[in-house]
């Protein structure tokens, strides 16, 4: 595979640049097992369709053709589940969860990634999707099987971390 070279120049970022060195969606460290891709999650409704409208140009225009989203505001209506399951910026950046290369939090990591950055922090944020596998066991010990109207927020969590929450 070639290397590609992406340069980011957003709200957030300037002048910031990356390399692609793996194929998109390939070569995943084999802890990481995502059950959706970036695009799947677009299209169902994730992060009130606000996460990174200023910023498409950085990634496959197909990702973003029956995307959800809203430039405008956070929209908790085009959430899959039309709950808000989202923390502030804020609160991840005072929990120390944010890295300096995705000042955007975890999806925009998993973005990258997706398409084939590798970087230091990908342990870190591998170990933080492993992590949210315990509202799997939540929905799965406190629902119905299928029941979609049971912990809407903490399915639309996880539909944030590439977790298929509708499929338990």
């Amino acid at each position: 595979m070639r290397v590609r070279h992406i340069i980011v120049n957003d709200l957030m970022q300037s002048d910031y640049f990356y390399r692609l060195t793996e194929p998109m969606g390939e070569n995943f460290h084999s802890d990481f097992k995502p059950e959706l891709t970036p695009k799947e999650m677009l299209e169902l409704g994730v992060f009130g369709g606000k996460y990174i409208t200023d910023c498409m140009s950085e990634f496959p225009t197909e990702w973003f053709v029956k995307a959800k989203l809203c430039p405008e505001r956070h929209d908790p209506s085009l959430n899959f589940f039309g709950v808000n399951a989202s923390q502030l910026l804020s609160e991840w950046r005072i929990k120390g969860w944010i890295y300096h290369e995705d000042p955007r939090g975890w999806f925009q990591w998993y973005c990258r990634y997706y398409m084939g950055r590798r970087c230091c922090d990908d342990e870190r944020q591998i170990k933080r999707w492993k992590a949210m596998r315990r509202h799997v066991a939540q929905i799965k010990k406190n629902c119905l099987n299928g029941d979609l109207n049971c912990r809407q927020k903490q399915r639309q969590a996880l539909l944030h971390w590439a977790y298929d929450s509708r499929k338990f």
